[in-house]
Formats: C-alpha cells, structure tokens, sequence
C-alpha cells in the first residue's frame, strides 16, 4: 500500500535535485511524477502521466455505478413490463445492468480524459504561476521518512499534504 505525498517545488533544479535524492532513498522512478504549465518544459524529469493529470478513474468509476444502475433498473422494468424480458426471463436484468455499466464507464471515460484531475484542482494557482508539483508514491512505512528528507535538504519544497491511499495501477 502506498501514500502519494505532495510538494510544491519552486523550479526544474530544485526538482531535478529532489528526484536525484528520491531514487538514491530507492524510490522507484514510476513512483515519483512531477507536473507543470502545459508550456513549461520539465526536462529529464519523470512527467505525470494522463491517469494522474485527468479525471478519468474517476469518471469512469461514476460511470460504472451510473450505467450499472441504470442498466439494472432498466433490466427490471423489461423483465416486468415487456415481452422481451418475458421470453428472456431473469437472465434480462443481470445482462442488461452489465451493459448499461460498460456504456457507463466508456462514456464516462471519454468524458473524464478531458477533464482536469480534481484531486489537484487546489494545486491549480501555483501551478500556473510556475511552480511545479511533485507527487511521490511512497510506501506507507517510509512515508514520516521522506518527508523529513525532504523537509530537511529542501525548505524550499513546501509540503502539501498526503493522499491516504492511491490507486493501484496509475
């Protein structure tokens, strides 16, 4: 299980140096993202990429409830009501509540891909005034850790906060 902590750093060298000290500290590059201004170049540095910049988990989550629900009151309704749900029987509402999900998620999902990450809308000001954030995936055990190694070689990273859990794969 892993912490995403977050840090406002102020420029591309101070971020360059934090990087270089979070893989010598054996966080893994995958584990550690940096996001700025779309026309600011962030260099060699480990950009965020677009499940952590988009609402698309998200989105696609919202759907999946929305279209399963939908499809599940719907396969209840043509299960009562029509003659469709009478020559198909039950079988009507499970199949119907697993298509209304999966058009909930893709539709949700072609939605949320477009749509900023809302979990970093409160970075949004100072991200725009070119500072950069830095999201590392920690360990929860070595979470106090690297925010203290941080906090003590760089006073110039202000810290924001840390995400109780993170999704799996992103």
């Amino acid at each position: 299980m892993r912490r995403r902590l977050y840090f406002m750093v102020p420029d591309t060298a101070s971020a360059e140096q934090i990087e270089d000290e979070l893989l010598l500290a054996r966080i893994e590059a995958s584990h550690i993202h940096f996001l700025a201004r779309r026309n600011m170049g962030l260099g060699q540095l480990h950009e965020a990429n677009m499940l952590q910049k988009s609402d698309l988990l998200h989105s696609m989550g919202t759907g999946l409830i929305a279209g399963g629900l939908t499809g599940l009151v719907g396969g209840v309704l043509s299960y009562l009501y029509t003659d469709l749900g009478s020559q198909l029987g039950l079988s009507t509402v499970p199949m119907l509540a697993l298509a209304g999900a999966l058009f909930g998620t893709w539709a949700a999902g072609l939605v949320g891909i477009s749509i900023p990450n809302s979990r970093l809308k409160s970075f949004e000001e100072k991200i725009n005034q070119g500072q950069i954030l830095l999201m590392v995936d920690a360990p929860r055990g070595r979470v106090h850790e690297i925010t203290e190694m941080l906090h003590k070689h760089h006073p110039e990273a202000a810290d924001k906060g840390v995400e109780p859990t993170i999704p799996a794969f992103p």
